[in-house]
C-alpha cells in the first residue's frame, strides 16, 4: 500500500492537474490524504470532484484555522498508512514513471528515504532549468553539516518508509522545514537514503508556493539551523 500526503491552501488553478497526475498511478490499495489549511478558494470542491472519478481512496481534511505547510504536512502524514509515504506539493506535476521509478528503489535498496531529481518550471509550465539540484545548488547526496548549512532534500521530490515516519512523528513545534526533519531524523537512526538522479515531475516555481522558503536574514537562518541541530540531538537512542 502506498500513501501520497498532500498540503493544499488557495490551489484551486493547479490542484487538479496535480491530483489527476498522482491518481493515474496509484491503485484502489492505495490512498492519497489531503490536509486543506482553510482555502478561501474552491481547492476543496476541485478536490472532492477530481476524487469522484478515481477508484483511489482520498481523504480530506480541512483546518480548523490556517495552520501553515508544516503543521498541515504533519497531520496529512500523522494519517498515512502506507509502507511508502510520498510527499507532494499542489501545484506540480507528477510524470507517469514516477512512483514506479520510487517504488522500485525503496524495494531494491531498502530505503527508508529517497528524493529524486525534477524539471522546474513557472506557472505557466515553462521550462525554467532541466534539474531543479542544478538550479537551486544542491549538492547530494548530503552531509549531517552540509544539510544543516542548506537543506538539498526537498519534500515534493520525497518518499518515506513507514518506518522513518514514525521515527519523525510528532513534529517538534519548533521545525522550520519538515523535509529537513525527516531527512534529519533518517541520519540519526542511520536509515538509508537514496538519491535518485533522473527528473520525475515538474516542479513549479511561481514566487508564492505555499512551501517555499522566504527571503531571512543570516541571524534568523543561524538561528533556525541551531535550534534543528538541538532538536536533532534530542532524539532518543534507538
Amino acid at each position: 500500500m502506498l500513501s501520497v500526503c498532500m498540503a493544499t491552501y488557495n490551489g484551486a488553478a493547479t490542484v487538479a492537474r496535480q491530483l489527476t497526475s498522482i491518481l493515474a498511478q496509484l491503485t484502489a490499495a492505495d490512498e492519497v490524504v489531503i490536509v486543506d489549511d482553510r482555502s478561501q478558494d474552491e481547492t476543496v470542491a476541485v478536490i472532492k470532484k477530481v476524487a469522484a472519478a478515481s477508484p483511489v481512496r482520498v481523504q480530506i481534511l480541512v483546518n480548523a484555522h490556517n495552520q501553515g505547510p508544516v503543521k498541515s504536512f504533519a497531520r496529512a502524514l500523522e494519517q498515512a498508512q502506507g509502507e511508502l509515504v510520498f510527499l507532494a506539493d499542489q501545484d506540480d506535476y507528477w510524470y507517469a514513471n514516477k512512483v514506479a521509478q520510487v517504488v522500485a528503489a525503496f524495494k531494491q535498496q531498502k530505503a527508508d528515504l529517497i528524493v529524486h531529481d525534477a524539471r522546474v518550471v513557472d506557472g505557466q509550465m515553462q521550462l525554467l532549468a532541466a534539474s531543479w539540484n542544478a538550479y537551486n545548488h544542491n549538492r547530494l547526496p548530503q552531509s549531517l553539516v552540509g544539510n544543516l548549512l542548506k537543506n538539498g532534500y526537498t519534500g515534493a521530490m520525497m518518499a518515506i518508509s513507514q518506518r522513518l515516519l514514525r521515527a519523525a512523528l510528532p513534529f517538534p513545534e519548533q521545525i522550520e522545514m519538515h523535509d529537513q526533519w525527516l531527512f534529519l531524523v533518517a541520519q540519526r537512526y542511520h536509515l538509508t537514503t537514496v538519491v535518485l538522479r533522473q527528473p520525475l515531475m515538474d516542479y513549479v516555481r511561481h514566487g508564492n508556493n505555499v512551501t517555499g522558503m522566504h527571503s531571512r536574514s543570516w541571524g534568523t537562518m543561524a538561528a533556525g539551523r541551531w535550534q534543528m541541530w538541538r532538536l536533532y540531538h534530542q532524539l532518543p537512542q534507538k
